[in-house]
């Protein structure tokens, strides 16, 4: 496992938390995490040598650490942005203790994403040349 390489990746989870807060409307955010996706996919790949899936599982798992923790810290200035939001946790198991809703309901997106980059990255393995090592 390349946990250096996870813990780069995951910086633009952390990058994102804080742009999702403070910069990025909820309209435009898939668009922002297709291509975040597809860049860190194609690194895995190269820079990997297998376990692409796992990787990208993994980059997945540390990102929503970093979101959870950003949306949770700056949930006031996050809700004002992200009005679905609101109406999701409304419609959820604890209504009256949003922060709690995101700090369980945070690791359940981080498997769900992680199955989603771990399939990216798995799906570029089969497609990404990687350079043929001199031996």
């Amino acid at each position: 496992m390349n946990w250096k390489l996870i813990f780069q990746l995951s910086v633009f989870g952390l990058i994102m938390a804080f742009a999702t807060v403070f910069l990025i409307p909820e309209m435009i955010e898939p668009v922002f995490w297709v291509a975040i996706f597809i860049f860190c996919a194609y690194i895995i790949v190269k820079a990997c040598p297998g376990k692409y899936f796992l990787h990208g599982f993994l980059v997945s798992m540390v990102n929503c650490v970093w979101i959870t923790a950003a949306h949770i810290i700056f949930y006031s200035t996050y809700i004002a942005s992200h009005p679905n939001a609101v109406k999701e946790f409304a419609g959820l198991f604890l209504p009256t203790h949003p922060r709690l809703q995101m700090l369980i309901m945070g690791p359940v997106f981080g498997v769900g994403f992680g199955l989603i980059l771990g399939l990216f990255s798995f799906i570029a393995s089969n497609i990404v040349t990687k350079k043929a090592t001199a031996q």
